[in-house]
C-alpha cells in the first residue's frame, strides 16, 4: 500500500468516526448536543482536523441524511420484500418507515428536517436521497390506482407518514393508536 493509499484510507475512517460520533451524539442528546468542539473533544483530534472533513455542522448533517436515507431504504425494501402482496406491501413500507422514524429520531431530522444542505427533489439531489424515494415508489407505484401518477401518490403517501412520524413524537397523536393509524392509511389511500 503506497503512502498516498495510507493517508486515504485514514482520512476516510476518520470522516466516518466523525459522523458515527455526531450520531452516536445527537440521538442520545439531540442535535443542540452536536458541536464541532464537542466533536472534537470526543473523536481525540483538533478543531481543525475536524474542519479539514466537514466544513461545519451542517455538512456532517448532510453526511449523516445521506447514511440514514441509505438505511431507510434499505428498511423499506428489506420489509415489503417479505411481505405478500401489493397491499401487504404498502402496509409492511409504512410500518417500516414509521419504526425507522421511531428508532432513529435524530437520523430521521437529518434527512427531513434539518438543513444539512442537500438538494431534494432535483436533478442534483444525491443517490442516497433519489435511492429512498426509488424504495417507496417501487412499493407505492403498485397501488396507486389507475390514473394515477405513481410519483405524486408517493409522495402524498410520504408526506401522510411523515406526518405521523413526526406529529407521533411530539406528543401531538398518542402512540397507542399508531397500528390503527397506519393500517387507516394504508387501507384509505391504497388502490389494489
Amino acid at each position: 500500500m503506497s503512502v498516498q493509499e495510507r493517508k486515504e484510507r485514514e482520512r476516510a475512517e476518520r470522516e466516518r468516526l466523525i459522523v458515527a460520533t455526531a450520531r452516536e451524539l445527537a440521538e442520545q442528546q439531540g442535535w443542540d448536543a452536536v458541536t464541532t468542539r464537542r466533536l472534537a473533544e470526543r473523536i481525540e483530534y483538533s478543531q481543525p482536523v475536524l474542519y479539514s472533513h466537514f466544513r461545519g455542522k451542517r455538512e456532517i448533517i448532510g453526511a449523516i441524511a445521506l447514511e440514514g436515507a441509505a438505511e431507510l431504504a434499505a428498511a423499506v425494501r428489506t420489509a415489503t420484500a417479505a411481505a405478500k402482496g401489493p397491499h401487504g406491501r404498502a402496509y409492511a413500507l409504512a410500518r417500516a418507515y414509521l419504526d425507522f422514524a421511531a428508532r432513529n429520531p435524530a437520523v430521521y431530522d437529518a434527512i427531513f428536517q434539518l438543513d444539512g444542505g442537500l438538494p431534494y427533489a432535483q436533478e442534483d439531489t444525491p443517490e442516497p436521497l433519489k435511492d429512498a424515494f426509488a424504495a417507496l415508489l417501487e412499493c407505492l407505484g403498485e397501488v396507486a390506482g389507475d390514473g394515477v401518477d405513481p410519483g405524486l401518490f408517493t409522495e402524498t403517501f410520504w408526506a401522510a407518514l411523515h406526518g405521523l412520524a413526526t406529529l407521533t413524537r411530539a406528543g401531538r397523536l398518542p402512540p397507542e393508536h399508531t397500528e390503527r393509524r397506519t393500517r387507516l392509511l394504508v387501507d384509505r389511500l391504497t388502490v389494489v
